[in-house]
């Protein structure tokens, strides 16, 4: 099946969003209100599992099949010495991924998911975009259509996560032409420049934008101009996944940059994701500020590849474990005076 073949058919999805089922999260709501606890003692718990009942359309939503999928990006930009780490890394790790040794590995197996890693042309950066567009709009296209095609329609849940040499001056231009603001505010050492480097990152970005600046501020154009590969892939699973009305965990400040410039053109396509995390990256919490989501955990995490969302994931499995799960005060014949 072919996803997004047209910048037409991505914006027509854009801007029209699927909703959840108000009468499936009213009655998840008074099931809480049900269960042997004092109202609320659960706290995000209970919203997170009605929340997903709204997605899934049923009272007591369960999580039978969980995919985290990582996708893989060279980024053409590194020419200007924004990383720690050479651009031949990224091709390292996707073996690593693929030998089982990585910490998405250990943490998406801890937390019932499945793992699939899509690498998108390593060998073929995309382009410098401080002089030219990052990618063409078929190699958009097509980075959005790979994005998608890992969102299976059966899916109760799907943890999305990035690997890529250069990635983080990428997310900090995207959060930066979807949000506005200084550059300075959204650039970080990512895989842990000095000074000078975060300096650096702030220059190249500042250019980028300039040279971009008189292009459409459409989500379509500031992906494929200041993006990359695996970030667009990304926001096309995103989008999928809320076409299938599927719940989406977002990993750290890479990956939730991708959603930054389609909550520009239409902020309600966070309505069906959820921060696993706010990581260590100094951008992240004020890009989750500007997109309203509130992060399940903050553990000082850094690594990306989705670690962080799997990790969340457990948070989430536990929420519905308790909503499913628990007795009502009716069934234990407890009084419900608590």
């Amino acid at each position: 099946m072919t996803f997004y073949s047209s910048i037409e058919a991505f914006a027509a999805a854009l801007a029209d969003l699927r909703e959840p089922s108000a009468d499936a999260a009213a009655d998840a709501r008074v099931r809480q209100g049900e269960l042997t606890k004092p109202a609320g003692s659960l706290g995000r718990l209970e919203d997170l599992a009605i929340f997903f009942a709204g997605w899934q359309g049923k009272a007591r939503p369960r999580i039978d099949r969980a995919r985290a999928a990582v996708f893989a990006g060279n980024h053409g930009v590194t020419v200007h010495g924004v990383s720690a780490f050479p651009p031949s890394v990224t091709a390292q790790m996707v073996a690593n991924f693929a030998n089982g040794g990585a910490a998405i590995n250990a943490l998406s197996a801890a937390a019932g998911l499945e793992l699939t890693v899509v690498a998108l042309d390593l060998d073929r950066p995309t382009a410098d975009f401080t002089v030219a567009a990052a990618m063409s709009e078929t190699e958009c296209l097509d980075a959005l259509g790979h994005g998608a095609a890992v969102v299976a329609a059966d899916l109760d849940l799907i943890v999305l996560g990035e690997m890529g040499i250069g990635n983080s001056t990428a997310a900090a231009a995207l959060c930066a032409r979807s949000f506005g603001g200084a550059v300075a505010g959204w650039a970080g050492p990512g895989t842990g420049v000095d000074g000078q480097g975060v300096a650096r990152k702030i220059a190249v970005i500042d250019r980028a934008l300039a040279f971009h600046a008189a292009a459409p501020r459409t989500a379509f154009e500031t992906l494929r101009r200041v993006g990359g590969r695996e970030i667009a892939a990304i926001a096309g699973a995103i989008l999928r996944a809320r076409q299938l009305g599927i719940p989406v965990l977002l990993d750290g400040f890479i990956c939730t940059s991708a959603i930054a410039p389609l909550a520009a053109e239409n902020p309600a396509i966070v309505d069906h994701c959820i921060a696993g995390h706010c990581s260590a990256e100094p951008g992240h919490k004020r890009l989750l500020a500007a997109l309203g989501l509130d992060p399940l955990l903050s553990l000082g995490m850094r690594l990306g590849e989705g670690s962080g969302a799997a990790v969340a994931a457990g948070i989430v499995r536990s929420a519905l474990a308790a909503h499913d799960r628990m007795a009502t005060f009716a069934e234990a014949e407890v009084s419900a005076s608590l």
